[in-house]
This record gives structure tokens, sequence and C-alpha cells, in this order.
């Protein structure tokens, strides 16, 4: 089975395609070559670190561990279901683009499906919790939300312990409907997770999407954004955090098929190492493509990655596209960086009587937190806010 999302045509998976959105898609992994090094989606990634996922020799596949916390507030406005593969309800925003997530998508036979019945409010969020499977195995699965017309809802999606995972995420958000999503790789030392997520909105409709990534050793999401109508409004914003050995990857599409949509993209992220460790270097990758098709008129997007290197053996690949076929939009743009402290900063705190070290540490404080103040779970931002505090705490110098 193949398929295209929103605004596409198929294409097969051997010949190139012409921009960034028209790329090959499949459910099944038969479908997909197994890739190698040289591939432009995996050259960053250390191909021989993610456990068979990419080739089919990983340990035995199980079904992921998943729960769905539905607040009392929301009785009657969201309903859970289990339900199998081929369910017509799974995958309306798209098919898995790699082999990874279509090998999470072949080898599960169940999905998640959560409904938001419309014109419901939601005043908490939906937690729906994924705990890592542990060693000996390999766990898939398969979540999908649909925010049904004119729907307000927060979903918090929390990934936990340890494994191996692949998974594919979908949130389909309708007519005039908002979604404020935060995805949270919260993996214990040891885990390897790669991620592919579709997300489809409809006419007028409103996307917060929220991503944090401090654990696990590798840890990659794949968001891609369709517009199946105009008016749509997509804020993509993530943080992460690498420590020595952890790799990091974030490669997001957002495409604008339609006219009248915007998008706005703000990635940041700080990496640090201990020179004496014999782990791999810190290293993140951040991949953000914006596509502007021949009938987008009036789009307005702008997209900007910053990675803060703390130390030595730590490395950052920021890589932004804008691909534009209409000269007809309202804006567009993006920018990225890679760099140290601005010394500057830290003389100015020094010159006030701030020691260096808590110098530094406030600045990368407030370095995150015009991210992490746009989450609208105030839990979430103290939880996240904690975890900068902490890795801090183990700056090295």
């Amino acid at each position: 089975m193949t398929t295209a999302t929103t605004g596409q045509a198929t294409v097969d998976a051997a010949t190139p395609h012409n921009n960034k959105g028209d790329v090959f898609a499949s459910f099944n992994v038969e479908d997909f070559p197994v890739p190698a090094g040289r591939d432009e989606v995996w050259r960053f990634i250390s191909l021989r670190r993610i456990r068979g996922l990419h080739n089919g020799k990983f340990a035995e596949a199980v079904e992921q561990d998943v729960r769905v916390d539905v607040p009392s507030s929301a009785t009657g406005s969201v309903t859970v279901e289990t339900v199998g593969k081929d369910d017509e309800r799974l995958g309306r925003a798209g098919a898995p683009t790699d082999r990874v997530a279509a090998q999470a998508w072949t080898s599960m036979t169940e999905a998640t499906y959560i409904d938001v019945a419309k014109d419901s409010v939601l005043s908490e969020p939906v937690v729906v919790t994924v705990t890592g499977r542990g060693e000996g195995v390999t766990s898939f699965g398969a979540t999908t939300v649909n925010i049904a017309a004119g729907a307000d809802a927060v979903v918090a999606v929390r990934y936990t312990g340890t494994g191996t995972h692949a998974d594919n995420l979908e949130f389909v958000v309708g007519d005039n409907a908002r979604l404020t999503v935060i995805v949270d790789a919260d993996w214990d030392k040891g885990a390897v997770h790669l991620s592919g997520q579709h997300i489809l909105l409809g006419r007028d409709a409103t996307l917060r999407y929220n991503a944090a990534t401090f654990g696990g050793d590798i840890v990659r999401m794949v968001p891609r954004v369709d517009f199946s109508g105009p008016g749509g409004d997509a804020e993509l914003l993530g943080v992460y955090f690498a420590d020595d050995g952890q790799y990091f990857e974030n490669r997001l599409l957002v495409d604008h098929s339609v006219p009248n949509c915007r998008s706005n993209v703000m990635y940041k992220g700080a990496l640090q190492a201990d020179p004496g460790s014999d782990l791999p270097d810190a290293h993140a990758t951040w991949v953000g493509d914006v596509l502007i098709r021949a009938n987008a008129q009036g789009t307005d997007t702008y997209e900007v990655n910053r990675n803060l290197l703390l130390t030595d053996g730590a490395r950052a690949d920021s890589i932004p596209n804008l691909e534009i076929e209409t000269g007809e939009i309202a804006g567009a743009g993006h920018a990225a960086t890679v760099g140290r402290f601005d010394d500057e900063q830290v003389f100015y705190l020094m010159a006030r009587g701030i020691p260096e070290a808590e110098a530094r540490r406030l600045i990368i404080r407030g370095f995150f937190s015009e991210v992490i103040n746009r989450i609208p779970v105030e839990s979430i931002r103290e939880e996240l806010e904690q975890r900068v505090a902490a890795e801090l705490e183990s700056v090295h110098a």
C-alpha cells in the first residue's frame, strides 16, 4: 500500500522527487530500500547505533506499552480505543516516509486512537505515556489523535523508561479546531527511539506543537505538517540538551500547499561533553524544511534554530531549507546559529558581582525560557525548567 500526503503526487521510492514534500510514502516496510549512511535523510545518524531498526535486524518485536489518562473534566468529550492497524481512521494525515517509520507500522498489530468530540473544550491535558519495554525486545506502535471541528485540546505525549522503540504519531486537527501537543522524550539512559509524526490541519485550524528531548541515547523525531484548507496556523517549538554519548535529531517539514496559511518554527538546543569521557560526542542535528507550493499564495512563514556549544566534544548540525514555488506570499525566512557563549554577556553579569559559573547558568536558562515559557501547561513548564537546571549543575568547565 502506497500513498502520498495532501497536495502531493505519488512517487516511487527509487525515483527523484521535485521538492521536499513529494517524497515516497508507504505503510509497508518492504517498499523501502535499506538505508545507507550516504542517504540524505540518514547521513547524520549512526545507523549502527539504532539496533537494526533500519534493516530488520532488531530484537524480538513487541507491542508498545501505552497508557492514556483522560482528565475527569473531559468525560464524555474524549474517547480512547485500541484498534487494528487496518482501521480506516488511521493514516489520514499521511503514510510513513522512511523505512523505520514503515517498519513500525508493519510490525505493530494494533494502534491507539483518541478522539476529541466536536466543539468540546478541554481544560486539562490528555496524557499519553509510552514506557520502554527494556532490553532484549523492540517495541513498535502508533497513536492517532483526532481533534474534531471546533474542539480545543491539549495532548501531552511522554516517553519514559528505556529500550528500543519506533512509532508513528498522527494528529488530525479539524476545521476551526485547536490542538496544543507536547512530545516529551524523557527516556532513561540507553533508550533508542525513532518517531515518524504526521499532522494535518483543516481550514482555520491552529496547531501549537512543542517537542522536548533530554533523555535517551538516540532520539530522532520527524514531524511533517500539512494543511488541507486555508487559514491554518502552525507553530512548532523545540528544546533539547545533549550530553556525552547522546544523539538527538529533529528533522521536520512544513508543507504549505494551500493559500493563506501561517507557520513559525523555533528550536533551541544546548550541548555539552566531558573531555575525559570515552563516550561519543554530544551531537544534535536539526533539519528544518519549509515548502511553499505554487498554489499557496499568501503564506507567511519563518523558522529559526539556535544551538549553544558549552564544551569541547559537542557538535551541532543546523540546516534550514526554504523552497518557494510562488512569489505571492506574505513573508518567508529562516535563520540558524551554532556557537558558544557571548563573552560580553558573561562579562556584563560578572561585572555586577555574579560569579562566572552562575552567569553561564543564567544565560543558558534565559536561552531556553523563550521556548519553554510558551508551553501552556504549568506543570510541564516547571518540569522542563527543572531538567535544564539539573543539566546545568553538571556543565563541564
